[in-house]
């Protein structure tokens, strides 16, 4: 499923201009058959090379990662990789690792699996073994009524919030306080029905009218233009921010500030500064850990760096997490939220 963007290929200033480099693109050709090919996140002198193998291509737009498979397809790929099923070992993404070697030449996925740190051997080992796979699944006469690969489009106008981003995932926050046509889908999405629900703001609170509180205890504070949910404390003073599932005695947010999962018992509380972004990543053992960004970080162009004091960059906190337990993770987490929030006396 995608949105293509008109019906011609965009240029290189579009292409930027809309943020394609950011995405997983699906290629169309003007071909009868309308056969498609997949990149990920390249630059469009990049894609421009890669997808000639569709000859003339008609319309390009980013895959909003949702598709459907036939039941032959479905049953080539777990025969194809039966063996890492059964021993529950590996990783595979949809985009690298099935979309793109299978409608990719393959030195041309080799290029672009070098860019994400995949060796050359690696990649052309891939690419043979899915062309392989391929190869049986069209002699097997699987390919007769349909093709291998199509693009299903939603259309340019389509309503849809991405959230993979940072500066798109406080955008798409922000949507709740406006009042258009999409704003007003968004809200019927996440079943938003009124400014305050399950929630209790005390008398000492001010609230203005645009602000949007779900499932809050709030004591005092002033809350304008921001978004909570899940947040419980005596003090809060909110100013075009977002606050999900944090408890403290006190929270200051600036604008544009982001605060995630936060449990804080100091006197002096949460303090986030104009662009700040504050998240808790909770270890099983009830262990936590702050990392700090900024609007201004790209976290993409910052993933192995150590930024804004963190001890670890966020590929570290990703390794170090790879085979946590989530599900024990949240409940220790809502036990410590519950603990702490207590605490604090009736809020």
């Amino acid at each position: 499923m995608c949105t293509l963007l008109g019906n011609k290929a965009p240029t290189e200033e579009e292409w930027v201009e809309k943020g394609l480099d950011k995405y997983g693109v699906i290629a169309v050709s003007n071909g009868p058959g309308r056969d498609a090919a997949q990149v990920e996140k390249v630059d469009h002198a990049t894609a421009t090379k890669m997808l000639k193998v569709l000859g003339d291509i008609g319309a390009v737009g980013p895959s909003l990662g949702s598709f459907s498979v036939s039941a032959p397809l479905l049953e080539a790929l777990c025969s194809e990789f039966s063996e890492e099923l059964t021993k529950k070992e590996g990783k595979f993404d949809t985009d690298p690792h099935f979309w793109m070697p299978l409608t990719l030449p393959e030195e041309d996925y080799i290029q672009l699996m070098d860019q994400k740190g995949v060796s050359s051997d690696d990649a052309r080992a891939h690419h043979v073994r899915m062309a392989k796979m391929k190869k049986a699944f069209e002699q097997g006469g699987n390919l007769k009524n349909m093709g291998l690969f199509g693009a299903v489009d939603v259309g340019d106008h389509a309503c849809w919030w991405d959230y993979g981003q940072l500066k798109l995932y406080s955008a798409n926050n922000h949507k709740f306080l406006d009042t258009d046509e999409n704003s007003d889908l968004l809200r019927k999405f996440f079943g938003v029905t009124g400014h305050q629900m399950n929630s209790t703001v005390g008398e000492a609170c001010q609230v203005d009218e645009k602000s949007y509180l779900s499932s809050c205890k709030v004591k005092m504070g002033d809350i304008k233009e921001s978004i909570l949910a899940g947040v419980e404390a005596i003090d809060v003073n909110a100013d075009g921010a977002i606050i999900v599932n944090c408890t403290a005695r006190k929270i200051v947010a600036g604008k544009n500030s982001i605060l995630y999962n936060l449990i804080d018992d100091s006197e002096e509380g949460i303090v986030a500064a104009s662009g700040d972004v504050i998240v808790s990543v909770t270890e099983e053992s009830g262990e936590m850990m702050e990392l700090r960004s900024k609007h201004s970080i790209c976290g993409g162009k910052a993933w192995k760096d150590k930024v804004a004091g963190n001890h670890m960059s966020f590929e570290e906190v990703m390794v170090k997490n790879f085979g946590a337990n989530v599900s024990k993770i949240e409940s220790k987490r809502q036990e410590l939220f519950k603990r702490t929030s207590s605490s604090f006396g009736q809020i």
